[in-house]
């Protein structure tokens, strides 16, 4: 089923930044969205804007951490269209700091968040996919994964985590299933400089400001990897503003 329209596409991370965009792009062009995120209430706002323009789509609150949640947004997929054919693990965190700050807990997040909502993901999806004979997976990673800065080290190593285990998804997804990892760079999302410590969250903030590319940008890419006809695969896209090096 090429194209993007009538597809029913569950993302993790929607009510703000990349997974919001995702969201309406995807609707814009008739995908039958089902909205994961914690913050409930921005969640079911940005359900209403999709209902508003013509476009289908539920709002679950969801934290990646909980398998439950995760299992619960595929069921409402399912029960809802009838169906999953995209799962946009998107969900992130991006608390970065320097090693001596001793911030652990910080630490545990990203991995929890980053890494371990990612596997949530694959295990609520997989097995409905696979009972389908169809699906496709799309999980965030970032440049982070292709350069690690200082500050960045366990971000950078949770999304390098990330690429691993998707392109170890892909060699075993067989020739029904669709693996693919999108790598954004900058991208201007409230979650830059979220979280960590505040001197190292200043300095992103202020290079987010100045070169940072809109995550419409990431949304367009998304919908690429999903548009393409049956049997064409897009593993990888990395996206980064031109200033970025």
């Amino acid at each position: 089923m090429a194209g993007v329209a009538e597809k029913v596409v569950a993302i993790t991370g929607a009510s703000s930044g990349i997974g919001e965009a995702t969201a309406l792009h995807l609707a814009s062009r008739g995908a039958l969205l089902v909205l994961g995120a914690r913050r409930a209430g921005r969640l079911a706002s940005l359900a209403e804007q999709v209902r508003a323009a013509g476009g289908q789509a539920l709002a679950v609150e969801t934290d990646v951490r909980s398998a439950g949640d995760v299992v619960r947004l595929v069921e409402a997929a399912q029960t809802h269209f009838g169906r999953l054919d995209v799962m946009f693990s998107n969900a992130g965190s991006m608390a970065v700091s320097v090693f001596d700050e001793l911030r652990t807990d910080d630490w545990e997040l990203m991995v929890n968040v980053n890494l371990k909502g990612v596997l949530n993901g694959i295990a609520a999806a997989l097995p409905v996919f696979r009972a389908q004979g169809s699906g496709q997976f799309i999980h965030t990673a970032s440049t982070a994964a292709y350069k690690v800065v200082a500050t960045q080290a366990v971000y950078a190593a949770t999304k390098t985590a990330v690429k691993v285990l998707t392109e170890g998804l892909r060699q075993e997804a067989g020739p029904n299933l669709r693996v693919t990892l999108v790598s954004p760079g900058f991208t201007h999302t409230e979650g830059v400089g979220k979280g960590g410590d505040p001197e190292t969250g200043a300095a992103l903030l202020a290079q987010r400001d100045a070169m940072a590319m809109p995550p419409s940008a990431i949304a367009r890419a998304v919908a690429f990897a999903i548009e393409q006809p049956d049997g064409v695969d897009v593993g990888e896209i990395v996206v980064r503003p031109t200033a970025q090096g």
